[in-house]
């Protein structure tokens, strides 16, 4: 992934709603280039979908809380088939598959703790399969609006501290493309 590929991914992950013209300008390239691009990071699924963010609050969901699991006796027929069952409970809002003294890391939203308790022993603990359950509460989810490659950083990239990447991050492709246009550099 080149420098203009990240800033095109930073822009999106910020702001997915952005038209391809819109895109393209924060870039600094034609919207055929940006387009071209984009089409390219979604078959490379580098780009997997687009989607909304809710607020757990306003759908009746006040309460989240990490849920460790270790399942007993452990063999992959067990593993697959309770992960299988905890991605679906309408409770659940993420399923890690994990290593250490756990199998599982299962992220829950409900309206309170009673709705907790009752998930973790109704729905969870009737399982003959699980052996252990842990539960932590939530008290405050941060997550990072916007994430960059890591490994190859790219010379030149800029981000500010939202993490969006700056109009110096995309010049070397910017000039780039003038060349092969012919249109200078």
């Amino acid at each position: 992934m080149d420098e203009l590929d990240a800033a095109l991914v930073a822009h999106l992950q910020a702001d997915a709603r952005l038209t391809n013209r819109d895109l393209a300008e924060r870039v600094g390239v034609a919207p055929s280039t940006a387009l071209e691009r984009v089409r390219a990071l979604r078959s490379r699924g580098v780009l997997r979908g687009y989607h909304a963010e809710v607020d757990l609050v306003a759908l009746g969901r006040s309460v989240q809380a990490l849920i460790a699991v270790r399942i007993r006796p452990p063999a992959r027929e067990r593993i697959e088939a309770f992960r299988d069952f905890a991605t679906r409970l309408p409770e659940t809002v993420a399923v890690f598959v994990v290593s250490g003294g756990e199998d599982f890391l299962i992220h829950v939203a409900v309206p309170d703790t009673d709705a907790l308790y009752a998930f973790v022993i109704d729905r969870l603990t009737e399982r003959p399969e699980v052996a252990d359950v842990r539960t932590s509460v939530v008290y405050e989810h941060l997550r990072r609006p916007v994430l960059e490659p890591l490994g190859r950083r790219t010379e030149g990239t800029s981000r500010t501290p939202r993490g969006e990447a700056t109009a110096r991050g995309v010049e070397g492709a910017r000039e780039r493309q003038l060349r092969q246009k012919g249109g200078g550099g």
